[in-house]
């Protein structure tokens, strides 16, 4: 009933609800927007922007849009072949070696295969290999604290992308100089990477993926580098995001419910294994990054092992059945099968 209605019985006022209003009312007045405060929130906010990146990487994919729409997908079938082929390169580079040997030492690898993933690994356009396994093991020791770099409770979107909008937190940027990458600086492929990374990431990321299909089958130029400069290079940073942004908030935890990776067998799918991530967290020195070899196209896992049979992979460590099984009944969520 409005504070000027009248009763039905007698036709006066309501005093209770007219002092309950005005009660409401006075508790408002009292407490005044502070637009100054709200006015320099907002002026910090548009500081934290990195425009470069949002322009560079929006444009990107309202390019990605168009391409999709337009695209002669029937008439490019050898096209779509030359650019899932690269795609396994690049899952294999980031997986088998960003990720799993750099930044986790899951295995060992000699010479040439450490070699061969920092090519394959530089195929992704991703940043140079030093930052990227720097950043991710600051994820791994502070996840989803403000020193994480994409922070999953700051939700989806700054997971995804947004973590690349924005200056970083000054914890990222603090706990990121407490990590020791010794390790890494005393690589010599590593190095090489750092020096060499702008000419060999715009050799085998963009130059060679766009030129070889019209150089050996004659396949027009126009489609050739806008696939490989856009199509395949969005394709790939999205699915690569997908392990920090889905992969932290939708699936199963079967082996520590206290976390918030989680199982995610769509994100496994596209990135060769990588999707497994609440087993990841959970044991994270596991080369498998999963508790099943080949589970959800675990393609860096069979490749790992093809390496090791020839030699150049060794060493390959791996959490016992014994050990995963006390995990999963004193962690997990109930969903391991």
């Amino acid at each position: 009933m409005p504070p000027n209605s009248t009763d039905e019985s007698n036709g006066n006022l309501k005093v209770t609800q007219t002092t309950e209003y005005s009660r409401e009312y006075s508790k408002q007045d009292a407490e005044p927007v502070n637009y100054t405060k709200k006015w320099n929130e907002f002026k910090y906010f548009i500081s934290q922007l990195k425009w470069f990146n949002i322009i560079l990487l929006t444009t990107l994919h309202l390019a990605f849009v168009w391409a999709v729409i337009a695209f002669p997908w029937l008439q490019r079938g050898r096209l779509i072949l030359w650019h899932a082929f690269f795609f396994h390169l690049t899952a294999f580079g980031v997986g088998a070696g960003a990720h799993r040997l750099w930044c986790h030492r899951t295995y060992k690898a000699k010479f040439p295969l450490r070699v061969l993933l920092m090519l394959c690994y530089t195929t992704a356009g991703h940043n140079p290999l030093f930052y990227w396994v720097r950043d991710h093991r600051v994820h791994h020791k502070f996840t989803d604290t403000d020193a994480d770099p994409h922070n999953s409770t700051r939700g989806f979107f700054f997971s995804h992308i947004g973590w690349l909008f924005m200056k970083k937190h000054p914890d990222v940027l603090r706990k990121g100089k407490e990590i020791d990458m010794s390790d890494l600086w005393e690589d010599p492929v590593i190095r090489f990477h750092q020096k060499y990374f702008i000419p060999l990431t715009l050799t085998l990321g963009f130059i060679i993926p766009a030129i070889v299909p019209p150089l050996v089958w004659g396949q027009d130029w126009f489609w050739s580098i806008i696939s490989s400069a856009v199509g395949r290079y969005v394709f790939v940073l999205n699915f690569t995001w997908m392990v920090n942004s889905a992969a932290h908030m939708w699936g199963t935890k079967p082996f520590d419910n206290s976390i918030s990776p989680t199982e995610n067998r769509l994100v496994s799918m596209f990135c060769f294994g990588e999707g497994w991530h609440n087993y990841h967290h959970t044991f994270p020195w596991d080369y498998k990054a999963a508790e099943l070899k080949y589970a959800g196209y675990n393609g860096s896992s069979f490749f790992i092992e093809l390496f090791g049979k020839l030699g150049w992979a060794y060493d390959l460590k791996s959490a016992s059945p014994e050990l995963v099984k006390k995990v999963v009944l004193k962690a997990g969520d109930g969903s391991h099968l």
